[in-house]
């Protein structure tokens, strides 16, 4: 079938029936991840002008790639299956587009060859190719990851062997999610000394995003590992702290309700996004993109979230406290107007960023 998607039009496998794969993936929910990456491509020439050569390293239908290449990048694709590169080279046709493509698995040639901007985005985890990203990438590397369940908790022992992390399965699961993946693409980086900063991220629709900008430097490589540590989360009142460093430090007890308290990490403990580099993207946004308006209101509140390593759930909270919710802003603001900073996140309707800890929250938010 055919799907056009901002300035291309390409064929793409029609949908697996149930039990039946497809020949080569394609995955329609990711066109929101699809239009801010030829967003954030766009701001991010401004940024760094010299960078003109964009690898999509597993490229599949190569709606991605060639995307790339109508927004004028020296593109490659690259995948290892023949029905793959063939359907990239017909699609590329399609859009009167040049751009090479590579029948090759693709460690081997991010190995081999180094590109301005790599991007990875497999069916399930990125790991197994993220030493092999490293090495391929000159300025910028974009990950996804769809493995939500062994990032999150969900799948604990799989979690572990992945990222060499321990991951819990706690209310602000997505953003865990997001922080255990930073962390092993930090410390992957580091190995190299790479200070591997992310600039842009967003955990949606059962996937995890982030774009990463490389510095070279021992010193800037351990200045991102100082960034690393542990999120300590009481699962019976939701209190939670965090501290820096790779030893997990954690109080003995819960100091709210003397429960025994979950320890996660190591962690991304930083800045998940650049403010000035999202606005950047979103200025990007073209009225040719299916998800622009969505794109938008994402770029926005990530703009807006405050920095803190984990976010509540209003919604848990009122429930553990037996009282009902009420309208977010009005939430919101009573944290304010008490003092505290505080937003909206994008990781759910009902979720917020604050400095408050559990018991100020509550505090300042009784009627």
């Amino acid at each position: 079938m055919r799907v056009s998607e901002g300035r291309v039009t390409v064929t793409v496998p029609e949908q697996p029936d149930a039990g039946k794969g497809a020949d080569v993936f394609f995955n329609p929910v990711q066109e929101l991840n699809r239009d801010i990456t030829v967003a954030a491509l766009r701001a991010y020439r401004e940024r760094t002008p010299r960078v003109s050569t964009y690898l999509d390293a597993t490229a599949a239908s190569g709606i991605r790639g060639v995307r790339a290449a109508a927004n004028d990048w020296e593109t490659t694709l690259c995948d290892i299956d023949d029905d793959a590169t063939a359907l990239c080279e017909r699609n590329l046709e399609r859009n009167d587009l040049a751009a090479s493509v590579r029948r090759s698995d693709a460690n081997v040639l991010m190995h081999s060859e180094a590109f301005d901007v790599v991007d990875v985005d497999p069916f399930g985890t990125p790991i197994p190719f993220a030493d092999a990203a490293v090495q391929g990438t000159k300025h910028l590397l974009c990950v996804t990851a769809t493995d939500t369940a062994p990032l999150c908790g969900a799948h604990f022992e799989s979690g572990v062997r992945s990222y060499g992390a321990v991951p819990r399965n706690t209310e602000f699961h997505a953003e865990m999610g997001m922080r255990v993946l930073l962390s092993a693409m930090v410390r992957t980086a580091a190995r190299y000394d790479i200070a591997a900063r992310p600039i842009l991220s967003h955990a949606t629709k059962h996937y995890a995003r982030t774009y990463l900008e490389f510095d070279h430097g021992a010193k800037v490589a351990n200045d991102c590992i100082d960034e690393l540590g542990y999120v300590h989360h009481c699962q019976h009142c939701l209190w939670r702290d965090h501290d820096y460093g790779l030893i997990a430090d954690a109080p003995e007890a819960c100091p709210v309700c003397e429960k025994h308290l979950q320890t996660a990490g190591p962690i991304w403990l930083g800045r998940t996004c650049d403010p000035a580099f999202v606005d950047a993207v979103a200025e990007h946004l073209t009225e040719e993109m299916g998800t622009a308006e969505e794109a938008n209101e994402l770029l926005a509140t990530l703009r807006a979230e405050i920095d803190t390593p984990t976010h509540y759930d209003q919604h848990r909270l009122c429930k553990r406290w037996g009282r009902g919710a009420e309208a977010m802003d009005e939430f919101i603001e009573k944290l304010r107007d008490a003092g505290y900073e505080a937003s909206r996140t994008h990781y759910g309707g009902t979720t917020f960023k604050t400095d408050a800890d559990v018991e100020e929250i509550r505090e300042a938010t009784a009627e």
